[in-house]
């Protein structure tokens, strides 16, 4: 199976050398690592001790950020490289006070792995949540290089637990402790003969907790918003903003203002949008030169505003969930202490889930439940309170998974 996964993956590459002439977006994904390599000669001394830390994206940085803060402080001897995959992650998150370097991943071929490895020589690896590349691992496991999965989620319909994925179940055996979200994970892992996990929680409460007090104001936010009632719709797909947008059009109350987030930055499909909004609106960019009371809309056009724009508002919408490109995180408004609403797809996600029971957030399936919901909200000041707090307690009961990956790692130092 892995002389089918190596074929598999010289395939794609050969695919996305010849495409990357005609697509701009396979072009960048190609550029973009061309330098990883030389970037490690560059830097990488044998002389020194080095950590290396990969994430998928955006979201597992910040995910993993609480327990990247409290490994720089124990290894503090040693060096940390990060690794993105995505291109919105490392755009984002390259210039960091956590690692002393920051590349993009290599595609997963034979050759990419162990020049990749060998060039950094790893003391420890850590991967977060679930990024799983065989060729990687196969050399963290040639070289002995103690490697730990945190914040892992696994699920019973993971195609690694099929009997055709038996090669990649094989390619686990790499990891030498997992920590793990909840107990499903950990009793699929057992289920499964591993018994080097254990349950530490999520790490991602423990970073939203801090935004409350970041104190990050937003120049001329609070004047837009004045006395009304805000909703912001963040990280929004076209099956959210269709929903949304519909709302905007049909509610006749003036005491409402909304913020528009979407998930990706294209200014060509943003100028769609604010032409089917038949209210007042601004680009968030225009926000300082115009007179901000003569608008009840804004849309975002720019990136890393989304966590300061929660904190002005009185309900958030998160998108994602009315499709399958998955939900946002969901916890960033919710510390906010304001109630949150969803699309119908949120089952991958546990802590969802559970608020939903405890009545903090708002699962929506139509244009019809939102509005008949997000009016609700809107009309009863006493409910939105009550699953703001309903919401902010739970993230604070959910403190501690950093201690339980920390006190593991300093037993084993």
């Amino acid at each position: 199976m892995n002389t089918l996964y190596n074929l598999f993956i010289f395939i794609i590459q050969l695919i996305l050398h010849v495409c990357k002439h005609f697509n701009k977006k396979i072009f960048k994904f190609i550029n973009e690592r061309k330098e990883t390599f030389n970037e490690l000669k560059l830097y990488v001394s044998k002389s020194e001790k080095y950590i290396w830390i990969h994430v998928a994206s955006l979201g597992e940085y910040e995910q993993g950020l609480p327990v990247f803060k409290e490994i720089k402080s124990l290894y503090n001897d040693h060096k940390i490289i990060l690794s993105f995959f995505s291109s919105s992650g490392y755009e984002l998150r390259k210039n960091n006070l956590i690692s002393d370097l920051t590349v993009y991943l290599p595609i997963d071929s034979h050759y990419n792995a162990k020049t990749f490895i060998e060039l950094i020589d790893p003391k420890i690896a850590i991967f977060v949540k679930y990024e799983f590349w065989p060729n990687f691992l196969k050399f963290l496991k040639k070289k002995k290089i103690p490697t730990y999965l945190i914040v892992g989620s696994f699920r019973e319909n993971h195609w690694f637990f099929k009997p055709w994925g038996f090669w990649m179940k094989k390619n686990l055996k790499v990891f030498s402790h997992f920590f793990v979200q909840n107990e499903i994970s950990k009793n699929l892992l057992n289920k499964n003969n591993f018994d080097n996990c254990s349950i530490m929680g999520d790490s991602r409460f423990e970073r939203v907790i801090e935004l409350p007090n970041q104190n990050k104001k937003i120049e001329h936010l609070s004047e837009f918003k004045g006395s009304k009632k805000c909703i912001v719709a963040g990280s929004t797909w076209e099956k959210d903003e269709k929903i949304i947008i519909k709302f905007i059009n049909n509610y006749i109350k003036e005491d409402v203002c909304f913020i528009i987030a979407p998930h990706q930055i294209d200014l060509v499909k943003i100028k769609i949008m604010r032409s089917l909004i038949h209210r007042n609106t601004v680009l968030m960019s225009d926000l300082k030169k115009s007179n901000r009371k003569d608008f009840s809309v804004i849309i975002i056009d720019s990136v890393g505003m989304l966590t300061s724009v929660y904190a002005y508002a009185d309900i958030a919408y998160v998108g994602g969930g009315m499709g399958n490109t998955g939900l946002h995180n969901t916890l960033e408004p919710a510390v906010f202490k304001i109630p949150v609403i969803i699309g119908k797809n949120f089952q991958k996600f546990p802590e969802v889930s559970e608020l939903i029971k405890l009545k903090g957030f708002l699962s929506i399936k139509d244009d019809l439940s939102f509005k008949t919901k997000l009016e609700g909200l809107l009309d009863n000041k006493k409910t939105r309170e009550k699953m703001g707090q309903i919401n902010f307690n739970f993230i604070k009961e959910n403190q501690g998974a950093t201690k339980k990956v920390v006190s593991y790692l300093k037993q084993k130092k």
